[in-house]
C-alpha cells in the first residue's frame, strides 16, 4: 500500500519506466516503448484484420524497430491501416535516428512545420515532462505538468480560477461520469446529481500519485488572495500552494533540461515596466495578447480578462542572454481561448528565449 509520504511511479501511460537515459538525461527510445503503439486504436488487430496486416502486426510486435518495406504496407488490404502504420513508422524512424525524445523534440519545433500526427508528438512530451519530474516534484508541480501536454478548461468559481482537465471535463459534461448510460440519460435531459470534482489542495496530495494518470483533481490557478482589512486598506498575499507558482517551477526545469540555461520564473500580476524589452506568450493567444500590449494598442476588456497570469522570467546568469537584453527581464503569458480553453505551448519557451548562442 502507497501511504502518503511515498510517490509511486505515477503516469505510467508515459511509458517512462521502460524508457533510459543518455548521458546527457535524455530519454532514449525503447523496443517496449515503441511496442506500447500497437496496442492503440490506431494499430490494434480488429476482427476484419486482414492476413498481411496480422503478419505485420506480430512482426512488431516481436521487433518494434525492425524495417518496413513498401510492399510490406502496400500488402495492408485497409487504407487506413496502411495510412496508421506508415505514420507510426515514420514516427518510429525519426524518433530511432535522434537518438533521443529531447532531440527529436527539438528537431520538430525548430523545423518549418511539426511533421508527425498530434498523438506522437503528445507522447513525446508526456515522457519527457514525466523525466523532469524525478527530480523532487510534489503533487502541485506534477498536477502542473500536465498542462504542458495536457489542454485545460479555466473556469472562475466563487472566485477562484480553476483549470480542469478538457478531455475529462468534457467527457464528464457528456456522460455525468456514467458511460454510454449516463449518455443517454443527459441526452434525454433526466435530472442527475451535480458532478463534484476536488481541487488538488494539501490534505489531499496523496491521493494525486496512484490516480494521476485519470487527470482528475482540478488545480487552483489562483495566485494571490485579498482581504479587506477595512478602513480602506486590502492585504494581498501570495498562497501558499498556487498551481502558478508550480507551474513556474516546472518551467524553470524544462528551459535547464532542454537548453541548458538556469532561469527563475515567478508569476507576476501585471507588467510595470518603461523598459520593457522582450516577452514570450506560452500559448497563441497570450502571444497576440502581450504584442498587442506591448505595442500599446487598444486590448477589448473581455480579450484582457481571458488573461491568466503573467510571468517574469530572470537568468541566473546574464551573460546566457543576448547581449542587447542581458539583465532585462523576460516576461512571459498565459491565456484562454474565447471558450476557455488553455493549450499551452512550452516549446515557446525554448524557441523565443534571447539566448546569448544556439542551443
Amino acid at each position: 500500500m502507497t501511504t502518503p509520504t511515498q510517490k509511486p511511479d505515477f503516469w505510467p501511460s508515459s511509458g517512462h519506466g521502460e524508457l533510459h537515459r543518455t548521458m546527457r538525461g535524455w530519454l532514449q527510445p525503447s523496443a517496449a516503448w515503441l511496442r506500447r503503439w500497437l496496442v492503440r486504436p490506431e494499430l490494434a488487430l480488429v476482427d476484419d484484420s486482414c492476413a498481411a496486416e496480422k503478419a505485420l502486426h506480430a512482426a512488431l510486435a516481436e521487433h518494434p524497430e525492425r524495417p518496413v518495406s513498401a510492399a510490406e504496407l502496400a500488402a495492408l488490404k485497409d487504407s487506413d491501416a496502411r495510412s496508421n502504420y506508415a505514420a507510426f513508422l515514420g514516427f518510429r524512424d525519426g524518433l530511432v535516428a535522434a537518438g533521443s525524445f529531447e532531440a527529436w523534440y527539438l528537431a520538430q519545433i525548430r523545423g518549418p512545420s511539426v511533421t508527425v500526427a498530434p498523438a506522437f508528438f503528445t507522447a513525446v512530451v508526456h515522457a519527457i515532462v514525466r523525466g523532469l519530474l524525478d527530480d523532487g516534484a510534489d503533487a502541485f508541480q506534477a498536477r502542473a505538468a500536465e498542462l504542458l501536454f495536457r489542454p485545460q478548461r479555466v473556469t472562475t468559481t466563487e472566485g477562484r480560477l480553476l483549470s480542469a482537465d478538457l478531455e475529462v471535463i468534457d467527457m464528464l459534461n457528456q456522460t455525468a461520469g456514467l458511460g454510454e448510460f449516463g449518455r443517454l440519460l443527459v441526452t434525454a435531459q433526466a435530472a442527475m446529481q451535480p458532478i463534484n470534482l476536488r481541487v488538488l489542495a494539501p490534505d489531499n496530495t496523496h491521493d494525486y500519485w496512484p490516480r494521476a494518470d485519470r487527470h482528475e483533481l482540478l488545480l487552483d490557478l489562483t495566485h494571490e488572495i485579498s482581504n479587506d482589512l477595512g478602513h480602506g486598506l486590502t492585504l494581498t498575499m501570495a498562497r501558499t500552494h498556487s498551481g502558478l507558482t508550480a507551474l513556474a517551477k516546472v518551467l524553470e526545469k524544462w528551459t535547464l533540461h532542454f537548453l541548458g540555461v538556469g532561469v527563475k520564473i515567478r508569476p507576476l500580476p501585471r507588467i510595470d515596466d518603461p523598459a520593457w524589452r522582450w516577452h514570450i506568450g506560452l500559448d497563441v493567444e497570450s502571444m497576440e495578447l502581450l504584442n498587442d500590449l506591448y505595442e500599446d494598442r487598444t486590448v477589448e476588456p473581455a480579450r484582457l480578462a481571458r488573461l491568466i497570469s503573467l510571468f517574469r522570467l530572470d537568468f541566473d546568469n546574464t551573460a546566457d542572454m543576448r547581449a542587447d537584453v542581458a539583465g532585462y527581464p523576460v516576461y512571459l503569458g498565459l491565456a484562454t481561448s474565447a471558450e476557455g480553453v488553455l493549450k499551452l505551448k512550452p516549446q515557446n519557451l525554448l524557441l523565443n528565449l534571447p539566448l546569448a548562442t544556439s542551443t
